[in-house]
């Protein structure tokens, strides 16, 4: 008889359905892992480790797995583009004694740009240094750029070229070319120059689109001289506003740019340029993750301009405008804090002629809404001179319809200096405003405070008038869309907005020269 085998003292039988069900649990990671999911795999009975392991559908798991893990990387863009960005170098003229203006700065003294935010290019990085005031000795200064075409036009900052003597490009390759400046345009701080010399240059091209927050930037220039540097980001907001004038439109980004950066590319994934870096937030004057681009739409504009005519012509209605708040959107009985608020239009004005009066709100152009008053103040900016519009205006409560012809906006728009508002001599008391906290006193009985209105001749600091900004000597000419010339006017003005159940009460003011309206809060009772 043959005997039975002992089998005790063999692993149990068991055993390797257990390491066929790990295996199985392994390769089910694996996938999962590589994302393919769990239909990678056809397990049978039948399958082995050994096949799990060897199988072709393994080596491709490995494949994806080491795919994913691989870091992603700008390597293929940056190889396509770089070579469009340049590097600026300036030579500004020699600046003495005798013709120092005192203007080492191309910002308004005071300004929120000069107070808050540095600029890139010129002498150590801060614009418009000509060397120490009175010097005589000549300046160097260092920016970035980027051909715009195979020719040699290229886009770079006004600041950058401001006052340059001789200018001089050196492009990805190490080579050296003489530049001229086609044309500057200060209100966006661009510029156009065209290399002397050269053809066939690489160059980028300008986005047609619009970046959405969290897109990524890369960041091509010649931060602190140190050419052909690149640095990512993403796109960190829209729409900013930077005090630099009105036409700010800036695209805010995270990717770090320094002085020397000015001029130069943001560029997006698809290698396509969608904002000029012109600014940054610094209070260190490094890179501290906040740097502004004028957007490609806006480059797109003004280089077609400054490349036909070397200037830029903007169109021009000749209005004060501000914007519309919530209070004042209450005082007017309007639904929508929207608009831009007419504080004053300018006399033989293209505006004051077609019949816009202070306190009409401009609501759409050509029957597109007007969101502030930046926003009409680029629209409008971006017409040209003698184009007819159509205005959709809120006037004294109704909707009308006004068409104009656009002028062109001068070069320099000056605020007209209110020379006779000496209120040295305004007298110590005046009448008590009820609930306002400001005395106010008929303007005609205050030397240099004019004809019209009543005149401020003191503000409790803790009332709702010092919170909305009165002062004393500001200069109160409407009161809820009615003229006023003496404390009863404004008091009777005042009631009858409590006896319409308002909320709040415009006024139209004379501050400096300027009118503004300001919107006050009514006390009830």
């Amino acid at each position: 008889m043959t005997e039975r085998p002992d089998l005790s003292s063999l692993p149990s039988y068991r055993q390797p359905r257990r390491s066929l069900l790990v295996a199985r649990k392994l390769a089910l990671m694996a996938s999962v892992v590589a994302g393919l999911g769990v239909a990678v795999y056809g397990f049978s009975p039948s399958t082995s480790p050994s096949d799990l392991f060897s199988s072709p559908a393994h080596a491709q798991v490995n494949n994806e797995v080491k795919k994913v893990e691989r870091p992603i990387g700008f390597a293929d863009i940056v190889e396509r583009v770089k070579p469009s960005v340049i590097s600026v170098k300036v030579n500004i003229k020699e600046k003495t004694a005798s013709n120092d203006d005192g203007d080492d700065s191309p910002f308004q003294p005071g300004s929120p740009m000069e107070r808050f935010f540095r600029r890139f290019g010129g002498q150590d990085g801060i614009p418009g240094m000509r060397g120490p005031r009175g010097g005589g000795r000549a300046v160097t200064g260092q920016g970035s750029g980027f051909f715009i075409s195979a020719d040699g036009f290229a886009v770079t900052n006004n600041h950058v070229v401001d006052g340059a003597d001789k200018v001089e490009v050196t492009t990805d390759d190490g080579k050296t070319y003489s530049a001229k400046v086609i044309g500057t345009d200060q209100r966006t701080d661009l510029a156009l120059i065209k290399v002397e010399g050269g053809s066939n240059f690489s160059f980028a091209k300008l986005s047609d689109g619009k970046p959405r927050i969290g897109d990524w930037v890369l960041a091509v220039g010649n931060p602190f001289g140190l050419g052909g540097t690149v640095t990512a980001g993403i796109v960190s907001a829209s729409g900013r506003d930077i005090g630099n004038g009105p036409y700010d439109d800036f695209i805010q980004i995270d990717a770090p740019v320094n002085k020397g950066n000015s001029g130069g590319p943001a560029f997006n994934t698809d290698g396509e340029v969608m904002g000029v870096n012109t600014a940054i937030y610094s209070p260190s004057g490094g890179s501290v993750g906040i740097a502004f681009s004028i957007p490609a739409a806006t480059v797109k504009s003004v280089v077609a301009q400054l490349k036909d005519k070397g200037s830029v012509s903007r169109g021009w209605i000749g209005v004060q405008i501000q914007p519309v708040t919530s209070d004042i959107a209450d005082s007017l009985g309007m639904k929508k804090a929207e608009g831009a608020l007419v504080a004053e239009p300018q006399a033989n004005g293209p505006a004051a002629k077609a019949g816009i009066e202070s306190g009409d709100v401009i609501t759409s152009v050509n029957g597109e809404s007007v969101k502030d008053a930046r926003e009409l103040a680029r629209t409008i900016g971006g017409m040209a001179p003698g184009a007819t519009v159509k205005l959709n205006v809120l006037h004294k409560g109704q909707d009308k319809v006004v068409n104009l012809t656009l002028g062109q906006l001068p070069n320099t728009v000056e605020a007209k200096a209110d020379t006779d508002n000496d209120n040295s001599k305004a007298p110590s008391k005046g009448t008590d405003v009820p609930k306002l906290g400001m005395t106010v006193a008929p303007a005609n009985s205050v030397a240099g405070a004019g004809k019209d209105g009543v005149v401020v001749t003191e503000v409790d600091p803790k009332s709702a008038a010092a919170e909305r900004g009165f002062k004393e000597g500001d200069v109160i000419l409407e009161v809820a869309g009615k003229s006023v010339s003496t404390a009863g006017d404004v008091r009777d003005a005042i009631n009858a907005a409590r006896t319409d159940n308002k909320n709040s009460v415009l006024m139209r003011v004379k501050s400096g020269g300027q009118s503004r309206f300001v919107a006050v809060p009514l006390a009830k009772g």
